[in-house]
């Protein structure tokens, strides 16, 4: 059927590879259950083909909330970047004009659920033929975070230490997130299971206002966005990771930030027990995994951070880990640009490459 539906888009001679075509090789919670295509929904999630032809084009179904939407790829080396319809079908040219021999692309969702991609496929050259891809790394991390983790306003390099510039979106990219920065650095998969605006509970945050969900309502679904689709669960088994990130305490402290104005009172505590409660969630999920709990350099109250180390240490768990970077919650005012994801991805993987030479967790 959707090779059908391919042709119709393809030019004379092209050839459609489905989304289904065993040699693509995905990466990240992507429904590849649905019959009209794959739905990418978190950032950092991709598809890779290596292929010969001189040229290649991607199709597309747009489901949008807000911002532009834009895809990322890199192709033989290079990135680059290209914005999907509001609604709709868009055919994306992926690279033309290629030279012989064989070239590697790797198409990736840039942005969070602001809006969702469904991927029907690829249009190749006449002639152009499909190889097998190299095998994924063994390494696998899951992130669990907001839009720092998500690479949101990440492209927006002149505004280092700054607060935000004025954007529609086309500043975020997940490829220079402190998240994927990191897994590339270790040489691991990463699922990014990160969306802007949101915390750890329900009813706090800027995801889905003035009904804010979180964290403990999203980590286990596959599709979530309320205002896009009806949820949908994701099966654990499909990806088991070593090592998982725990990223929050940032949007927490809005619209109240009472873990800064009273520590010890009723509210703070219920923070700190929710905490506790989800990394005993994710210790039952990956009972092997080995589990990092951090916030990040955006400007907050440092009372986040000692939270989240007392909840650590109060869990005695030698799989449960706290980390801070040498700025941590003074670094900047706004959002994470690529240079400072870049240093806060050195720390962060020189410290788990530091917690691997005492528990050898990659190799389990």
């Amino acid at each position: 059927m959707y090779t059908e539906f391919l042709q119709r888009h393809a030019l004379p001679g092209e050839q459609p590879v489905s989304w289904q075509e065993r040699t693509l090789q995905y990466c990240g919670r992507i429904d590849r259950e649905r019959e009209d295509g794959a739905l990418m929904v978190y950032p950092a999630s991709s598809v890779q083909i290596r292929f010969t032809g001189s040229s290649i084009r991607a199709v597309f179904t747009n489901i949008r909330s807000y911002w532009t939407s834009c895809m990322g790829w890199i192709l033989d080396g290079q990135q680059y970047r290209g914005n999907l319809a509001d609604e709709g079908e868009t055919v994306l040219t992926l690279g033309e004009n290629l030279g012989e021999g064989v070239h590697e692309l790797c198409l990736f969702k840039r942005m969070d659920s602001c809006h969702m991609a469904l991927f029907h496929g690829f249009l190749l050259a006449q002639g152009g033929q499909i190889l097998d891809p190299p095998p994924l790394p063994e390494r696998r991390i899951e992130v669990f975070g907001d839009s720092v983790s998500a690479g949101e306003v990440s492209e927006a390099v002149d505004y280092c230490g700054q607060p935000d510039p004025e954007h529609n979106g086309e500043y975020s990219n997940s490829y220079y997130s402190y998240a994927w920065i990191t897994a590339r650095k270790l040489g691991a998969q990463i699922h990014d299971i990160a969306q802007g605006g949101i915390a750890l509970q329900n009813g706090e945050g800027y995801f889905n206002e003035p009904d804010a969900r979180g964290m403990v309502w999203m980590y286990d679904k596959i599709q979530y966005h309320p205002n896009l689709c009806q949820p949908k669960t994701w099966d654990f088994a499909g990806y088991r990771p070593q090592l998982v990130i725990l990223a929050f305490g940032q949007n927490d402290s809005h619209p109240v930030d009472y873990m800064a104005e009273d520590y010890d009172g009723e509210k703070a505590r219920r923070w700190r027990a929710d905490y506790s409660d989800f990394l005993d969630v994710l210790r039952g999920i990956y009972p092997e995994a080995h589990i990092v709990c951090k916030t990040t350099i955006l400007e907050h109250h440092k009372s986040w951070d000692r939270a989240i180390q007392q909840v650590v240490e109060e869990k005695a768990d030698e799989h449960i880990h706290y980390f801070a970077y040498s700025n941590n919650s003074v670094g900047t005012k706004g959002h994470i640009r690529r240079p400072e994801a870049e240093k806060m991805a050195d720390e962060l993987s020189a410290y788990i490459e530091q917690l691997n030479t005492e528990y050898a967790f990659w190799k389990k």
